[in-house]
């Protein structure tokens, strides 16, 4: 095989999800399964974790939401990015999905639609992106079936950032103007950085995402994603010879090279040129030379053991998605859902 192995652990995300179950005290402790499971595959991870108990998922578009319908029957599936016409609309009512809705065309659409199905509303409190404004909020119309209103914290993995405080204070204002005329309707504030600023984010409802897929800002979580590789080809190159585009890395001594198998098609971002370790049995690879589209290059001279065909450590027990993300000089979630489309997957429930 020459194809790299991307190892996704379900049995650790279910871990995750009760873990942060028992940190999220008496609220609802939903998943947010947007963008494929945050590239762990949405199917299997939600199949996972509804055995695990979840009753409620996020996804943020409608299309994600009628993917997952497929797969999961019963539990309830909110569309962060709301609806955009009468069509999104149509395929909400047609899959059971919720909206949140976050404009007020979209509330127009919604009830023009659907009558009096469920929905929920996502509040600006503060973030500046997506939600209904202090201004807007006296246009909501009663009569409405919201069963849950929602707002997103900008801050959340900075945990004595202002804008925490910001936004749940006008989190709270807002939600209130709308009690009366949403009387039935849950409450959620907090993604997984909120879940670990403490209770009085929680509301009635979390929406764990990263936090389940082993990243930051929630450091005790287990691992979930591991990817190896089998190197490809080894070739011996004189002092001062060049390697890869540009010849960005040149050789100081007579070398042993590896290459292997990925790229930046796979999700090994550019950046990582030059400047990322990986693993062979546990002992550091520099990677050398820039990240191409469909290979990489590491230097394998301290390594006389290594034949075509070991396997080298990408991400796993030496090198978590933060660690890689932090090389690459961006955060896990990216590294998470630009994982490619040609690994060989496997899932496993360890």
């Amino acid at each position: 095989m020459t194809q790299p192995i991307l190892t996704i652990n379900t049995g650790a995300a279910c871990a995750n999800w009760r873990a942060l179950d028992v940190l999220s005290g008496t609220a609802e402790t939903a998943a947010a399964v947007k963008a494929n499971g945050y590239g762990c595959g949405a199917v299997e991870i939600s199949r996972a974790l509804e055995a695990a108990g979840c009753r409620t998922f996020f996804v943020a578009t409608v299309e994600e939401g009628v993917s997952l319908r497929t797969a999961l029957r019963d539990p309830v599936i909110y569309i962060l990015n709301g609806v955009a016409d009468r069509e999104d609309a149509a395929a909400c009512l047609a899959s059971g999905l919720r909206p949140c809705l976050n404009h007020p065309g979209q509330i127009e659409t919604w009830q023009g639609q659907t009558g009096h199905t469920a929905c929920a509303l996502q509040l600006d409190s503060g973030m500046s992106r997506l939600g209904l404004q202090p201004s807007e909020l006296e246009k909501v119309p009663g009569g409405i079936d919201v069963r849950l209103v929602m707002s997103h914290l900008a801050c959340a993995d900075e945990p004595g950032h202002e804008a925490n405080a910001f936004q749940y204070e006008n989190f709270v204002c807002y939600a209130d103007v709308l009690k009366d005329r949403v009387p039935e309707a849950l409450r959620s504030l907090a993604a997984t950085g909120g879940t670990l600023l403490g209770q009085a984010y929680h509301f009635d409802l979390v929406r764990c995402g990263v936090g389940l897929y082993g990243g930051a800002p929630y450091m005790q979580a287990r691992p979930v994603v591991s990817l190896e590789t089998p190197i490809l080809q080894i070739r011996d190159i004189p002092a001062g010879q060049g390697v890869g585009y540009g010849w960005s890395w040149t050789a100081k001594r007579p070398s042993r090279i590896g290459i292997l198998p990925l790229g930046y098609a796979d999700g090994m971002h550019r950046a990582l040129s030059n400047n990322a370790t990986l693993y062979i049995c546990g002992k550091p690879l520099p990677l050398i030379g820039r990240v191409s589209m469909d290979l990489i290059t590491v230097d394998l001279t301290e390594h006389p053991q290594a034949q075509v065909g070991h396997m080298v450590e990408i991400l796993g027990p030496n090198q978590s998605v933060d660690d890689l993300a932090t090389a690459a000089g961006t955060i896990g979630y990216e590294i998470l859902t630009s994982l490619g489309q040609r690994y060989t997957k496997r899932y496993t429930q360890d």
